[in-house]
């Protein structure tokens, strides 16, 4: 297992995540090979990590590289990116893919003697600039062990199993996440009407069962102060937190409260739109006191 000082990676997709996440294998040593297919992202980034070496397609990033990261907004667009890295041997995705699809495309990489790990993470921008994402790794045990070193980078990764692992996991985290904001944000605006001091509230509950990521970093930092800038668009939740219901439905499990909740995120997307930040649920449940 090589250390990250001194190897070569390959890295498509420059946007919130992306550009921190290469700026810590940047930082760490490793040589990186980026691009993006927007052309103002990749100038935003060549002058946010000029460690980097940003290249014109995402054919080039596999020149010389190891591997190739991918950190895209969907399923289809890393099919579509990796139908150009003819020249990658190992590509992983760090995506928040659709784990059947990442089996799938694992299945025809292999065909050709190339190998699909995935790697989606969670912990949002700050953890990305302070490389404390949580890294959920599917894939081979000696493919996993060698990008081990290059992941731990980025953040914290743990192997979960075989390709696929990740995604799901990761899908399944944030189905859990978006019920403990909804869960979260309707307690606050309770006790706010009954006439408690939401910061008291949340520091109480800080220390005792009910608390979440929601609770001790969305409400404190993003919504109290009304600022609704944790980095994460409620378009991306939403897909995430569709993923998790489809797969699901792919098992016997029933899932009542899930669709409950993923049927409220839904509403909240058709009125706030993809773009706004997801802890903005918040605002929109207060203003929605009252309704039906």
């Amino acid at each position: 297992m090589s250390a990250p000082s001194g190897r070569t990676v390959g890295f498509v997709g420059l946007g919130h995540m992306g550009t921190p996440m290469v700026s810590r294998l940047v930082d760490a040593g490793v040589t990186v090979r980026a691009y993006d297919a927007s052309p103002e992202a990749r100038e935003a980034f060549a002058a946010a990590v000029p460690g980097a070496t940003v290249v014109g397609s995402a054919s080039e990033t596999a020149d010389g590289a190891e591997a190739v990261l991918l950190c895209l907004p969907n399923s289809a667009i890393v099919e579509s990116v990796v139908a150009e890295l003819d020249g990658a041997r190992v590509i992983v995705d760090m995506s928040s893919s659709e784990p059947l699809r990442t089996r799938a495309l694992a299945a025809s990489l292999a065909d050709t003697g190339r190998v699909l790990v995935d790697a989606p993470v969670s912990g949002g921008v700050s953890g990305a600039r302070a490389g404390t994402l949580a890294v959920m790794v599917g894939g081979p045990d000696d493919v996993v062990a060698d990008l081990e070193p290059l992941l731990a980078a980025i953040g914290r990764p743990r192997h979960v199993g075989p390709v696929g692992a990740g995604h799901a996991l990761k899908a399944l985290n944030n189905l859990m996440s978006a019920a403990h904001l909804v869960a979260s944000s309707e307690a606050v605006l309770v006790g706010e009407e009954f006439g408690l001091d939401p910061a008291v509230m949340l520091e109480v509950v800080n220390g005792s069962s009910g608390r979440s990521g929601s609770t001790e970093n969305k409400w404190p930092n993003h919504i109290l102060p009304g600022t609704y800038g944790a980095g994460f668009g409620i378009g991306l939740l939403v897909k995430d937190i569709h993923i998790a219901l489809d797969l699901a439905a792919s098992t016997s499990v029933p899932t009542r409260h899930a669709a409950a909740t993923v049927a409220l995120w839904d509403e909240a997307l058709a009125e706030l739109g993809p773009t706004a930040d997801h802890t903005e649920i918040a605002r929109w449940l207060r203003e929605r006191k009252g309704t039906p």
